[in-house]
């Protein structure tokens, strides 16, 4: 089986290289670094060109804009990377026969919701972010190309930029963290994502297509996420004393762009796809500090 990996430098595409080894890889950066090309997603007939001279079996897209707030400002690079070149990527796998995997977000729901989500659920994006990521499942499922939309939400890992690293730099320099909570989901390590997507793909044609959301199982919000990480931290000798933790409300850490309050995601269809459940998010945690 031959794989071309997009955005293999990111913090998913990292997990994805591992978990992948078992096809033949074809992988790509924005700058062609530590990759075996580069290329820009949002670049419509370089993601064409390059699918069709390649010819594989499997386009895996990793790469994607992930800036929430500064998508706000940046509305055409946010629709470019997430909207447009999944399209691209999607027209040419419908022309050479490719199978596209594709990742969404809980981001293209606006979290009324008082139950998770169901893929075939209403979306209503918030802001810019979740609106450019919803008009690529768009484009992907108008291609008439064989995807898998997965859709995951709170990705975080011991690398890149995301919440975990954020509480462990801030935690570090700081006694007291004002952190969000009232705002619930799902924190989803990026090794939980990546794995699960190389069990789907190993299973070849009998793949299961269309949508479906990959989450750990259970709930928190960001204070209880964040609580959580600097048990672990202490417990691995990362942290020498924790600080303290302040919950506070959305309304007290404006952003630019609008957060969901609730964007828990139903994985109902995909455990009945795997046949087994997820692990909890707090296990999957303690496993990411682990295997770190």
């Amino acid at each position: 089986m031959k794989i071309l990996l997009t955005g293999g430098n990111g913090q998913l595409g990292t997990d994805l290289r591992r978990a992948l080894g078992f096809a033949e890889l074809v992988t790509t950066t924005r700058n062609g670094e530590d990759a075996d090309a580069a290329l820009d997603v949002g670049d419509v007939d370089a993601v064409e060109n390059l699918i069709r001279a390649l010819g594989p079996d499997v386009v895996v897209n990793a790469a994607a804009y992930t800036a929430v707030d500064r998508a706000e400002s940046e509305v055409d690079a946010a629709l470019a990377a997430n909207a447009r070149g999944p399209g691209a990527m999607a027209r040419a796998c419908a022309a050479t026969g490719a199978m596209l995997v594709h990742y969404s977000t809980d981001y293209v729901f606006d979290g009324a919701s008082a139950q998770p989500y169901r893929e075939q659920d209403a979306t209503s994006p918030l802001g810019v972010y979740g609106l450019s990521k919803l008009e690529g499942e768009q484009a992907i499922r108008a291609s008439g190309a064989r995807h898998l939309i997965l859709r995951t939400a709170w990705v975080y890992a011991m690398h890149g930029h995301n919440f975990l690293r954020t509480m462990l730099r801030l935690g570090a320099e700081r006694d007291e963290l004002r952190v969000v909570a009232d705002q619930t989901g799902c924190p989803t390590p990026a090794w939980l994502i990546a794995d699960t997507t190389a069990r789907l793909l190993s299973r070849g044609d009998a793949m299961p297509a269309g949508t479906r959301h990959l989450v750990a199982s259970g709930t928190t919000t960001w204070h209880g996420f964040a609580d959580a990480i600097f048990d672990e931290a202490l417990r691995h000798g990362l942290i020498d004393r924790r600080p303290r933790l302040v919950p506070i409300a959305t309304a007290d850490y404006p952003t630019p762009a609008r957060r969901p309050a609730y964007s828990v995601l139903s994985t109902d269809a995909l455990v009945a796809d795997l046949g087994e459940a997820l692990p909890h998010w707090r296990d999957a945690l303690a496993l990411t500090f682990v295997n770190r």
